[in-house]
């Protein structure tokens, strides 16, 4: 959180089992599925360290892939939106995971930075937030963008590296762009960064993302 976890690598792993920081149930804030009633699947660990990550994912509890199906179903919703978020899910073995999912009849959407991938169901959606790396940002690996229903740039009025978004493949591949205001916590800033946002989507022809989450105060 705030640049302060360890940046781990890829963890090979059988995949019977994974490093889940939490699993619960909430409403899908941002991106292409936002206001969609949701189970999300946090997994332990990233291989980044942003400074302005908001998301608490280091502790972990090592979970079967049919406890993780169980927990699901306690929430008793009828097929919801399943969200496999982190950290960074693709720093661990998902493939199973994924497929038994599909196999339960769950749609996906995987969330990643892009720099990391291994082999699953092509029925999974993935939502790329593409991060800053040595002052720029660098081209997504094809097949993250071949999989990919959404680009996801971060937009902040105070750090001049995520003050416009960038080619990183998406016209290649026509994959919508969702611009992003980023949440620094700061209210005076927030407010500027909501409005650069608005200004980068049309500039871009993109679409505005805001995280209804906060605005709702959930997880």
């Amino acid at each position: 959180m705030f640049g302060t976890n360890a940046k781990l690598p890829f963890e090979k792993g059988d995949g019977n089992s994974l490093k889940i920081h939490s699993i619960f149930e909430t409403i899908q804030g941002e991106g292409p599925y936002c206001g969609h009633q949701a189970i999300f699947v946090r997994l332990s660990g990233c291989n980044l360290a942003c400074k302005f990550c908001d998301t608490d994912f280091d502790d972990y509890k090592l979970l079967l892939n049919t406890d993780i199906l169980n927990k699901i179903k306690s929430f008793n919703q009828i097929k919801p939106l399943i969200v496999i978020t982190g950290g960074e899910p693709f720093r661990q073995n998902i493939s199973q995971l994924c497929t038994l999912l599909i196999q339960n009849n769950y749609k996906i959407q995987l969330e990643t930075n892009g720099t990391l991938y291994s082999n699953i169901p092509k029925q999974v959606e993935l939502v790329c937030s593409p991060k800053i790396s040595n002052g720029k940002y660098s081209l997504i690996r094809d097949d993250i963008l071949k999989q990919a229903i959404a680009i996801k740039f971060l937009i902040s009025s105070n750090n001049i590296s995520y003050s416009d978004i960038s080619e990183v493949g998406q016209t290649k591949h026509n994959i919508p762009v969702y611009v992003q205001p980023m949440d620094e916590y700061n209210d005076k800033i927030n407010h500027k960064n909501i409005i650069l946002a608005q200004k980068i989507a049309k500039k871009h022809k993109a679409i505005l993302s805001l995280q209804i989450h906060k605005i709702l105060n959930i997880d």
